[in-house]
């Protein structure tokens, strides 16, 4: 197999990133009398030298050879023999904490081992069905970052350009005092909250809670910028904007087309399963620009130009249509607008598909013929297809291409989304969305009303909290452009104020596009706010000399509460260590501002709280009461700890249980799992799968969008229904007025009648209608058609548009992108103003970034991990071997990395034929350098990072999605220079 070598290792130098250091609590031995636990820790950070490296080791293993050598020649009483230590008098004992990888979304368990309060040891959970004990790099170091020398400690803030310790009382009670002057004088919606993926669902919630209390929509985390087109664009589609089947359910596939996606460096557990299915004869198509370490394991590897997956996903449909390949049937009885799509295909002929793509003919129709004559077939995709202007559409042509060919809602079949963070899917669920309210339910006033019975709040005193009705209920700002709700005049934004706080709690900069318009905004705020168990580069990049507070949060580890993986499988982590130094739970710290700003006690109405921390159980149980929608309701706290002590009851494959306390479960109750607790739903495994009844986990296509359009019916053709379903015709979604036409109201207890009266399944908080209907074998939200043609978009059948930063000029001109919108999300968004600009003359190459498997999203914990710091200690740009020969670069030359935005970025040439001649490539987990300079002295003494490297995002151009606010990171322009 061929193996990706890593970037070269640079000598110690000014230029080149520091070394990964060695804590000299976990590596040397304590001095005669220290305690060897870890049960206390110092508050104050020391400065270790860096560590040994292999080239120190060798050097100080040929000293110690000399030394040796002197050594024969002491007299004999200067060397003693080892003795051991006294072995203590009974052993330490142990407990086994069950956590979850706070990395990637495949949801991979942790056993930790624990003694006297210290995390002593982290074994492989053999009996979790979704990693079977396997590990990445990234999950198999995980307990370093409960123990990390980099961590924040204490709450400081910036004085003069350094920060400073204070108390958590000072930092609560200054920052609290500006947020209410910030009020009075501009407003609630001059507060930008950023959240975080890493939050558990709990904490998501909670959040999305707390900022609606402060009364603003401002509010987003890192879904936006990784996969809201596919929220977006599958939810438009299907139902539901998540990932169909399961990593485990690609035992079952025939053939898997990955594009835009590398799970071997992305998702490596992942791969596992899909691995076994290749054993057993599953075919493997990747599509990448880039020869990545999954397409090694292809039996079909195609290069595409970056940003045409449109017109090569059309290709591959021509040639399923051309040849009768597609499933007639199942078109016919479950999907809407497919004639739509046959009109837009039948103009992507071979010829024009490989003139756009660069893909040749054969190579798309090899494609089409592997997924069509091996089926079921699955594709995946990642955010090589989401990261993109056209992201939405090229989501929904994938999901088309899979209801052409009847992979939708069957075994080994699916449209399957690989996420990037441990909760990203759950945030995105439950959390801090700021055009929707947990569950998906949006921010119109019916939604509102429905929360604040959830809550237990009157709706005119949480309307009250709000600038005004039209902003409550208007999508807020997003983190992609947050900052230019700073910069931008005022009278462009739709909003009163310009935004002039922000917070950033658990979220990396570094991971958004723009990074110079991003450091020109911080300088304008008049307080920015870093919450998170590391300072991030948001503490270094900032230029300021105050107005910044870094308050320490616990990790996940520190705390418990659930998390959804990406096949949505809900998974309960129990909190393994208490927080570490003066680290607060981040739900600690929404009700110590809460507590300051005065709402403490609506936020946790029905939440009880022990010392200032909210009760997490309590939280989920609200979750519970109120994301009837997405079947958040049926996972209690009880059953998903239930589900973490018996992982070794559920089969791998099916994740079914076979016995035990969990039988008939499918592991983790991924969502929808229906009604309350007590009904017992099993969850959900294969999304809109007619061959199960609903109470055994199936699913028709949800009724979202009426029952007809333009005169034709939306609702399943007649017989198209699930098992045991009493109506064997499509329907719409059920409320109280359908329940009573069909006879099934009285079923309903005379408490549930009062409750469900004038109201509908996703808003009667009994429970009620959705115990009756699925009792009668229907999905309470209706049996429908999955939409080929979405008319509320800016294209209902994905069309070809070049990106912004094309060179392509000639199809520039045919394939236009999208006119500016002078208001979208609250801001102007430009398209063509853009996209009219050539800069390929003086920027030739096309620039992308990915991920790699030692690090993960901005990078800042992977980078302070010493075990995953030593694996990848550079910055690295990959480069084509024709392209370096020009400028003379070979493997490990520094070189400078120049974009159309001014940016230059310093670091090391990978010189490789891994990317086409005209390509560059980085990663873009990288940060504390800025444009050749180490931001080391900028961060709080001893909180940067092990290893530092430029953020390939400060170059990125402009560039979003049309329908989520996506940001543009797959298709930029450069040009690369010696340094």
């Amino acid at each position: 197999m061929r193996r990706r070598p890593s970037p070269p290792r640079s000598r110690r130098s000014s230029a080149a990133t520091t070394k990964p250091s060695t804590s000299a609590a976990t590596t040397r031995p304590p001095p005669t009398g220290e305690h060897n636990g870890r049960t206390s820790m110092s508050l104050v950070k020391s400065v270790r030298d860096s560590g040994l490296k292999r080239r120190r080791f060798l050097v100080g293993a040929g000293v110690a050879a000399g030394a040796g050598a002197l050594a024969r020649q002491l007299p004999l009483n200067v060397i003693e023999p080892a003795r051991a230590d006294q072995a203590p008098d009974a052993p330490v004992p142990t407990e086994i904490k069950r956590t979850i990888c706070s990395h990637c979304s495949v949801g991979c368990s942790v056993d930790a081992v624990v003694a006297n309060g210290v995390w002593v040891r982290q074994e492989a959970a053999f009996d979790s069905p979704i990693n079977m004990g396997a590990h990445c790099a990234k999950g198999a170091s995980v307990r370093e970052h409960a123990f990390g020398e980099h961590r924040l400690r204490y709450p400081m803030k910036l004085v003069n350009g350094k920060y400073v310790r204070m108390s958590w009382d000072q930092a609560i009670n200054e920052i609290g005092d500006k947020l209410i002057e910030l009020r009075q004088k501009s407003g609630p919606d001059a507060l930008m909250v950023i959240g975080s993926s890493k939050h558990n669902n709990e904490q998501a919630y909670l959040l999305r809670k707390w900022v609606s209390f402060w009364g603003s929509n401002n509010c987003d985390h890192q879904a936006r910028i990784c996969h809201s087109t596919t929220v977006a664009g599958v939810a438009q589609t299907f139902g539901y904007g998540a990932m169909t089947n399961s990593f485990n359910d690609l035992h079952h596939s025939k053939a898997v087309m990955f594009i835009g996606s590398n799970p071997a460096e992305a998702h490596p557990i992942s791969m596992l399963h899909f691995l076994h299915a290749k054993e057993l004869g599953a075919k493997m198509i990747v599509i990448d620009p880039r020869f990545t370490r999954t397409a090694r394991f292809a039996h079909h590897y195609v290069r595409v130009r970056p940003g045409t997956d449109i017109p090569l996903v059309w290709g591959i449909l021509w040639h399923i249509f051309q040849n009768g390949w597609e499933d007639k049937e199942y078109i016919a009885a479950r999907t809407y607008g497919m004639e739509d799509v046959r009109k837009e295909v039948a103009k992507w002929t071979p010829d024009k598909v490989s003139d756009i793509t660069g893909v040749p003919e054969a190579s798309v129709k090899m494609a089409a013929e592997m997924l069509a004559k091996n089926k079921p077939s699955s594709v995946v995709w990642c955010m090589g297809i989401t990261q993109h202007t056209v992201g939405t559409a090229n989501v929904r042509a994938l999901s088309i291409l899979q209801l052409a060919l009847g992979n939708i809602g069957v075994p080994g079949g699916g449209a399957n989304i690989y996420r990037g963070h441990d909760n990203v899917q759950g945030a995105t669920d439950v959390g801090p969305n700021g055009d929707s309210l947990p569950g998906y339910y949006g921010i119109a006033e019916g939604a509102w009303k429905h929360f604040a019975g959830v809550w237990g709040v009157d709706y005119e005193w949480i309307k009250s909290r709000f600038g005004s009705k039209e902003l409550m209920e208007k999508p807020g700002i997003t983190v992609s452009r947050w900052f230019d709700a700073v910069n931008e005049e005022n009278q462009y934004i739709d909003q009163p104020s310009n935004l002039r706080a922000v917070f950033y709690w658990g979220h990396a900069p570094n991971s958004q596009t723009r990074l110079p318009d991003m450091k020109a905004a911080m300088q304008k705020l008049d307080m920015l706010v870093v919450i998170d168990p590391y300072p991030s580069m948001t503490a270094s990049m900032h230029g300021r000399t105050d107005g910044v507070y870094l308050l320490p949060a616990a990790s996940q580890f520190e705390t418990s509460g659930s998390c959804t993986a990406s096949n949505r499988s809900i998974q309960w982590r129990e909190r393994v260590i208490l927080p570490l130094f003066e680290c607060k739970s981040d739900h600690e710290i929404m009700y110590l501002f809460a507590k300051k700003l005065g709402f403490h006690n609506e936020l946790c109405k029905n939440i009880k709280v022990v010392l200032n921390e909210p009760v997490v159980e309590d939280i989920l149980r609200e979750i519970n009461r109120s994301c009837w929608t997405i079947g958040y309701t049926g996972c209690s706290p009880e059953r998903l700890k239930l589900h973490m002590e018996n992982k070794h009851t559920f089969n791998p494959t099916t994740l079914r249980a076979d016995d035990g306390p969990c039988k008939g479960d499918y592991y983790g109750l991924p969502w929808p799992c229906w009604g309350t607790p007590e009904m017992k739903h099993p969850g959900t495994p294969i999304l809109y799968d007619l061959n199960k009844s609903v109470a055994e986990g199936g699913l028709p296509f949800r009724a979202n969008w009426g029952v007809e359009h333009n005169g034709e019916s939306l609702l399943a053709a007649d017989g198209s229904t699930n098992k045991d379903s009493q109506l064997d015709v499509g329907y719409p979604e059920f409320d109280h007025v359908f329940l009573k036409k069909l006879g099934w109201w009285a079923e309903l207890t005379p408490q549930e009648q009062a409750m469900a009266e004038g109201k509908n399944w996703k808003t009667d908080l009994s429970g009620g209608i959705i115990r009756v209907v699925i009792g009668h074998g229907c999905a309470p939200f209706g049996n429908a058609r999955a939409r080929c043609n979405v008319w509320n978009f800016p294209d209902p059948v994905p069309t070809h548009r070049e990106p912004l930063a094309s060179p392509r000029r000639d199809l520039v001109a045919k394939y236009p992108t999208y006119d500016d919108k002078a208001n979208f999300w609250r801001l102007p968004t430009l398209y063509k103003s853009v996209q009219e600009i050539d800069y390929s003359k003086d920027f030739p190459l096309i620039m992308t970034s990915g991920r790699l498997v030692e690090y993960e999203g901005g990078g800042e914990e992977t980078r302070s991990n010493p075990w995953l710091a030593e694996l990848q200690q550079n910055m690295f740009v990959e480069i084509n071997p024709r392209d370096a020969a020009q400028i003379a670069a070979k493997v490990g030359d520094y070189v400078w990395v120049e974009t159309p935005t001014g940016a230059r970025l310093k670091m090391m040439a990978m010189v490789t034929e891994r990317v086409p001649i005209g390509l560059v490539w980085m990663p873009f987990h990288f940060g504390g350098w800025w444009m050749g300079e180490d931001l080391e002295r900028h961060y709080p003494e001893g909180g940067a990072p092990t290893v530092r490297g430029e953020a390939c995002n400060t170059g990125w151009t402009y560039g979003y999605d049309a329908v989520t606010m996506m940001q543009e990171t797959k298709v930029s322009q450069c040009r690369v220079v010696k340094a």
